[in-house]
């Protein structure tokens, strides 16, 4: 039975088991995670060969992790690993010329817009060409892209064999997706093309018998926590 003394904790999140949505014509999601109380959400989008999303306004801000194909805008195309951001306010459209399937993550909404003119476009990260930074628990970052206002981060993080999170507590949600190996906690495995959800006030620890490289957005910050018994 459940009491208030319970931790919360980490929700897998089974992409292949979530139906798609058929979107704007040659494109589908499917809605893997939302939150109506701060108006974010989480969505595979699958665009097909020449697909295209005419030009529009971002009311909040746009991650986009895109996982296979290519995805052109205005600032330049975006290719598997890469990450694009598209700030609050940004105006752009979207095409892919031979498909692309991406994992995207956005606060807020968009609507159509007529023109750019001074608007932020989009910037594009390439994480390949960015210097893994050693943590002192002994895993390695590369910071991607941060919102100081909003106050997330998100970063592209790998775990040698063994390696892992002692036990914290979040202030604050965290998303991510496993790009290759297993990512382990309290709640179960994430496996490669899987996410996990960890809400403000998540508990857990994370461990990677063989190793997993992630690529993660955290809302606000975490807090070390003694084990149980120590």
């Amino acid at each position: 039975m459940t009491t208030s003394q319970d931790p919360i904790r980490s929700r897998p999140i089974q992409i292949n088991q979530i139906a798609w949505v058929e979107g704007a014509p040659g494109m589908r999601t499917r809605p893997i995670w939302e939150d109506p109380a701060t108006d974010r959400k989480a969505h595979i989008v699958e665009f097909e060969p020449g697909a295209h999303m005419p030009l529009h306004r971002h009311a909040g801000h746009e991650l986009i992790y895109l996982i296979e194909g290519s995805l052109t805008d205005e600032s330049g195309t975006i290719r598997p690993g890469n990450v694009a951001y598209r700030p609050d306010g940004c105006v752009h459209s979207n095409t892919s010329p031979n498909g692309a399937l991406a994992l995207a993550i956005i606060a807020g909404g968009n609507e159509p817009a007529t023109e750019i003119g001074d608007a932020p476009g989009s910037q594009i990260f390439v994480p390949e060409d960015l210097p893994w930074v050693k943590t002192p628990r002994g895993t390695y970052t590369k910071r991607i892209v941060a919102n100081e206002a909003a106050d997330w981060a998100a970063a592209i993080n790998r775990f040698p064999s063994r390696a892992g999170i002692p036990l914290h507590r979040h202030h604050g949600d965290e998303l991510i997706f496993v790009i290759e190996g297993a990512s382990v906690d309290e709640a179960g495995v994430i496996t490669p093309g899987n996410m996990s959800y960890r809400p403000n006030g998540t508990e857990h620890s994370v461990k990677t018998e063989l190793g997993a490289t992630v690529f993660g957005i955290v809302w606000g910050s975490t807090e070390p926590l003694k084990a149980p018994n120590t």
